[in-house]
């Protein structure tokens, strides 16, 4: 065997085939592979939809096919402000499909927020529900570069409309036959765009790659993670306008679960109605969400035997919510993630070391975030940089690395990169031993009483637990000896009423001392963003007068 050089051995290269990890191949393979597994929707019109997979792409086709003749091109931007319905699913990858970017406008966001959105992304074309018409009606004059608007329906249910060139979105497929080929182009193509809410400052443009949406997708498939398999069936609850509904939109059809999509309809009865009668055996979705129905199955005295899993993020889920899916027999995994990370960063399934814990050691686990799957490394640092340690117990700043985490924002000059390419996700966090997470606080929001950090989402999920809270946010309020203190704001269940004191007793040794809210506030309702975070800017606005009773002390 002859000697090879210096300079071949640093090129060589595998010899595999050069496929690249394209968004419409997740598509492609669901059909050809799960082609008859079912995509069931409460559409927006009233009556339960049934399609598949194979029907999904097939129109997914037609789409881009229209898109194309309508002039849209490599990198032109598409919005859609929709439900999670099969038409909005559909309308994705057949953006995607022809190299157009998926621009998933959150409807929940303040208008002005909308337009500002819509125009910095430069959408073209903008696809809505019925729902949303009124709100793209009293904008449209503030979006001069959409220069079409069409509505997810069919002719018989198009409202009358003075938006620019409207159409049905039936109509507007109806006139091409599908007779159409993905585009194909580098895996690094900007594929979907998501923007963050904006509870600072302007929103932030997220522009995903078709690689980091596969890579995303095969990363939520793991075990220990979604894990849905082909026999599962999916009932996300998670929007598809709040990144990606948490990739699964891609994640479920690359594996052939069967897709229950809710539509406008997320009270507790309508959710419970399609988790019972399709058989659902994983969701997803917001603490709001499960408390809704967790309340609805209380009072009717209902079950859901076929439910294995329940996926919950967004905020942090209370002790009794876990405590009253485990007694029912299903898996809470706890999951947490944001919009720059495509979303999922951990998921709380149980390692082996946990798996055997019952009662409250159990619930002590479950409550934490979880542990990052592969393709997501993670580190908490201090305000210097320097890595600390995963004790369980010492908490830093959480930074994130990986195929699906943002390295930019759009067309925002501004780096987001440590020196090692780890990006700062603004939250403190502690993680133990095995890498399970828990999310102590915003680095904005933590409290930093005499040089010591004291964790404002720690002191809320307590005073949650009181009977008589309903909602609670801790807020540092400025103190002469030890910088800040916290405030602890509550507002009460309806008809109930309850004193400081009562509120503090409750607290009292379930904490150390010195993280013991100063004083309590009761508040007849909690401000919160469009998404359902609390707003703690408009609770600091508030109170920014506000003397602490241990401030003259």
């Amino acid at each position: 065997m002859g000697r090879r050089t210096l300079k071949e051995k640093q090129s060589m290269r595998g010899l595999m085939q050069d496929w690249p990890l394209l968004c419409n191949r997740m598509i492609d393979h669901a059909a050809a592979i799960h082609g008859e597994r079912e995509v069931v929707t409460r559409s927006v019109e009233g009556p339960i939809h049934r399609t598949n997979y194979r029907e999904i792409r097939a129109r997914a086709l037609k789409v881009a096919q229209r898109l194309e003749r309508d002039g849209i091109k490599l990198g032109d931007r598409v919005a859609t402000l929709g439900w999670n319905t099969w038409r909005h699913l559909e309308s994705w990858y057949g953006i995607m499909g022809i190299g157009a970017i998926c621009h998933t406008v959150n409807p929940r966001l303040f208008p002005d927020q909308i337009a500002w959105i819509i125009n910095h992304a430069e959408d073209r074309i903008v696809m809505v529900d019925l729902t949303f018409v009124p709100l793209l009606e009293a904008l449209a004059a503030k979006l001069p570069t959409v220069e079409r608007y069409i509505i997810y329906t069919d002719k018989a249910h198009m409202p009358e409309t003075k938006l620019k060139n409207a159409v049905s979105y039936e109509e507007w497929i109806g006139t091409v036959d599908g007779d159409f080929a993905w585009k194909i182009f580098d895996e690094n193509t900007a594929a979907a765009m998501c923007y963050t809410s904006g509870t600072t400052g302007d929103p932030k443009g997220v522009l995903y790659s078709h690689r980091s949406n596969v890579l995303h997708a095969l990363m939520a498939n793991n075990g220990d993670a979604l894990g849905t398999k082909s026999k599962d069936t999916m009932l996300p609850v998670v929007p598809l306008f709040h990144a990606n509904s948490w990739g699964i939109a891609f994640s479920a059809p690359s594996m052939g679960t069967k897709l229950v999509l809710p539509g406008p309809k997320l009270d507790g009865a309508s959710v419970y109605e399609l988790l019972s009668t399709e058989k659902v055996t994983n969701t997803a979705g917001v603490p709001t969400v499960w408390l809704m129905l967790l309340q609805y199955m209380d009072a009717n005295k209902l079950t859901l035997p076929d439910l294995k899993v329940v996926v919950c993020g967004g905020s942090a889920m209370p002790r009794s919510m876990i405590k009253a899916f485990d007694d029912m027999g299903v898996e809470v995994r706890h999951a947490w993630g944001m919009t720059e990370m495509s979303p999922l960063g951990t998921v709380g399934a149980l390692q082996p070391q946990y798996a055997n814990l019952k009662g409250e050691p159990k619930v002590d686990v479950m409550a934490m975030q979880g542990f990052p799957p592969f393709m997501v490394e993670m580190k908490i640092t201090d305000d210097a940089n320097k890595d600390l340690p995963w004790d369980g117990t010492t908490f830093g700043r959480l930074k994130v690395r990986g195929p699906a985490v943002t390295g930019a924002y759009y067309r925002l000059n501004e780096k987001v990169l440590d020196d090692n390419g780890f990006f700062d996700t603004g939250d403190v966090a502690t993680i133990d031993k095995y890498g399970y997470l828990r999310i102590t606080d915003r680095s904005k929001d933590v409290i930093k009483s005499g040089g010591e950090w004291i964790s404002s989402i720690d002191l809320e999920n307590l005073a949650v637990g009181h009977p008589k809270v309903a909602e609670a946010a801790v807020i540092g309020v400025a103190h002469p000896k030890w910088d800040e203190r916290p405030l602890l704001i509550v507002q009460l269940k309806q008809g109930q009423t309850a004193t400081r004191e009562e509120i503090l007793k409750f607290m009292e040794g379930r904490i150390a001392k010195w993280w013991m809210p100063d004083d309590v506030q009761f508040v007849d309702e909690i401000p919160h963003t469009a998404t359902g975070k609390i707003k703690k800017t408009d609770l600091r606005v508030k109170f920014k007068d506000y003397a602490l009773p241990t401030a003259a002390a």
